[in-house]
């Protein structure tokens, strides 16, 4: 099967990761592309499997103020290096996790992993934990997060 450079280059853009890796997955999936997204997904749980357990001392404090200046939300997002927390992708997925704990309020990490993502209903919040670990290649931990509302306590 001949997997063409553009075929890797959509899917590279979609998702962060590796060409080589994207284009063994076309080859397993024999171009297949939503097969190699397939593919693409285990894989990246796998990875996040044996990265479990290494130490996460550095991330990103995320912090996001909702409009009308009644709601807040904090989130602790930890990785391995510095290198990773100072990464655009990283940063992008702390804000995006910020946006999802003010839109959708849960009450621990565990109930936020299950949470449909607010931008994409056809993905959890675990599965951009397990893209966000694939395209970094460090362990990624959602450590904690704390909302605040006008009125509540």
């Amino acid at each position: 099967m001949d997997i063409s450079a553009k075929d890797v280059q959509k899917i590279r853009e979609e998702t962060g990761l590796g060409v080589m890796d994207i284009r063994k997955a076309l080859e397993e999936a024999d171009g297949d592309k939503e097969k190699a997204l397939q593919i693409l997904s285990e894989r990246a749980g796998e990875k996040m499997e044996k990265r479990a357990g290494r130490e996460t001392g550095q991330g990103k404090i995320g912090v996001y103020s909702h409009g009308d200046g009644k709601s807040a939300v904090m989130v602790e997002v930890n990785c391995e290096t510095d290198f990773v927390a100072k990464n655009e992708d990283f940063n992008d997925f702390v804000k995006d996790l910020s946006l999802q704990i003010i839109s959708m309020n849960p009450e621990t990490v565990e109930e936020l992993l299950s949470q449909e993502y607010v931008k994409d209903p056809s993905k959890k919040i675990s599965d951009l934990l397990k893209e966000i670990v694939a395209k970094t290649g460090e362990n990624v931990v959602i450590k904690r997060f704390v909302v605040y509302k006008i009125g509540q306590e």
